[in-house]
């Protein structure tokens, strides 16, 4: 058997099952997974992963790289930002290009596309439509047909990113022939307005009152229409960041119906709660949609066991603290989004698999798996069987540690998870076969990353 490297000792854990096995890996991708203690060929650098769980790299679905709103632009770029994946056990991201006005969907993402190259993994990429006309059917097919299926629009934002009712429908309509996908922020623009209108007139407009001014009742009515929409078209759809229960059901309720509909939420949703606003330093937990109350957050992470949550994202925006501060005292201008992308797994395994006994397949198929295959990723990325690009996490489970961004390596000077003890982290990551992380150090910062596309969506409702 060929093989450049072998990675023994340690627990391969996929998104459906568990085994000690060592994993050999040639030109870049796992060439075999085998018996412990195989024999390797003469010169085969072998790595000791005993006591560890061996895992896929991490697939982080939702990432703001270099990304502007309103008048502000986060502090990363495809360096930073994929710096600060790896050392997460994140090895591809998701990025995302977002036309400012006057600027075509196409133009923006090959533009994007074509920083992939700065970063120390891989990335893909959502296109964007705000806008509907004449144009966009062939650039939606261009995008598809270079590997860039996935389109995210906005419900919220007016002015800015909103789509309206007519745009989703006929992107979705397009999409959904092309083998492409609606990726969707879901929040009723004219609901949050109203609450907005209401807080800035009683004077209560600050990040401190962040929570009041989105609240949840927003996110399930444009959850429900959008699904309306999709149901209609028999097309395929894809909710970001969903923060409650309540739209987690109704998304599973409409797959329960035959609708290719699937939820996304994130690792802030899933953990922080919206005390937090009445704490010293609001403007720090200012993200869309907000923080919830502690039942809430409750009620969506029990959605992590029962299966009905498909992706754990970050939803990664890196706003500094000085950004968050400048315009704390009215949130309709303030920078929205938290940093994110370094910490996802971390705190999804501490809180989740060592706090609360979600299977580490489990853990696997939410971080990794599941983004791979609702992106048209898998299986050359979420993976570590045979064929797949050789993007690994060895993770050592007992490790107990706490977070300061001192500490983390994201480009801000703060974290949302500042001071927490966490259990469980990466100490070897490898991208493409290559030792990029080993003990809290960069082994190797040669930017190699490459955009990688990704197939079309074929996304059925028995997905899981």
């Amino acid at each position: 058997m060929r093989a450049s490297l072998v990675v023994r000792g340690g627990t391969v854990v996929e998104a459906g099952w568990s085994a000690r096995a060592d994993v050999f890996v040639a030109g870049g991708v796992v060439v075999a997974l085998t018996e412990p203690g195989t024999p390797a060929p003469s010169g085969t650098v072998e790595i000791d992963a005993g006591g560890a769980l061996v895992m896929p790299g991490g697939v982080d679905p939702h990432c703001h790289v270099g990304f502007t709103s309103g008048d502000f632009t986060s502090l990363d770029d495809h360096a930073r930002c994929t710096t600060a994946a790896v050392f997460g056990g994140t090895t591809t991201i998701v990025d995302f290009a977002i036309p400012r006005p006057g600027q075509t969907p196409a133009d923006v993402a090959y533009a994007q596309r074509a920083k992939a190259s700065q970063g120390l993994c891989d990335s893909a990429l959502h296109a964007c439509v705000v806008e509907w006309d004449a144009t966009v059917p062939a650039q939606l097919a261009a995008l598809v047909a270079d590997g860039m299926p996935t389109v995210k629009m906005f419900t919220t934002y007016r002015g800015e990113t909103m789509a309206n009712e007519d745009t989703i429908l006929r992107t979705m309509t397009v999409l959904r022939d092309l083998g492409g996908l609606v990726v969707i922020h879901c929040e009723a623009d004219h609901i949050i307005g109203d609450a907005q209108e209401r807080c800035a007139a009683s004077g209560r407009i600050g990040a401190e009152h962040m929570a009041a001014t989105r609240p949840e009742l927003a996110e399930t009515a444009s959850v429900a229409e959008v699904l309306a929409i999709a149901e209609s078209l028999r097309a395929p759809v894809y909710f970001v960041h969903q923060s409650t229960a309540e739209a987690v059901e109704l998304v599973a309720a409409a797959r329960r119906r035959g609708v290719a509909a699937f939820t996304e939420s994130v690792a802030h949703h899933l953990v922080l709660d919206d005390g937090l606003y009445g704490g010293p330093v609001p403007e720090r937990f200012v993200c869309c949609p907000p923080l919830r109350p502690r039942g809430v957050v409750d009620a969506l992470a029990r959605h992590l066991f029962t299966g009905e949550i498909t992706t754990i994202g970050s939803d990664h925006c890196c706003y500094d603290v000085a950004q968050k501060e400048s315009r704390r005292s009215d949130v309709r201008v303030m920078p929205n989004g938290l940093p994110g992308v370094e910490t996802r797994l971390p705190v999804i395994f501490s809180e989740f698999v060592a706090g609360r006994g979600l299977p580490a397949t489990r853990f696997v198929e939410l971080t990794a798996a599941g983004p791979a295959r609702t992106n048209g990723l898998y299986p050359r990325k979420g993976t570590l069987m045979p064929g797949a690009d050789a993007d690994i996490a060895i993770w050592d489970p007992s490790a107990r540690w706490t977070v300061t961004s001192g500490d983390l390596h994201m480009a801000t000077d703060y974290t949302p998870y500042e001071g927490m003890t966490l259990t469980g982290r990466p100490r070897t990551v490898l991208v493409g076969g290559r030792v990029v992380v080993h003990d809290g150090v960069l082994a190797d910062p040669a930017p190699r990353g490459r955009h990688i596309a990704a197939g079309p969506i074929t996304l059925t409702p028995s997905l899981l």
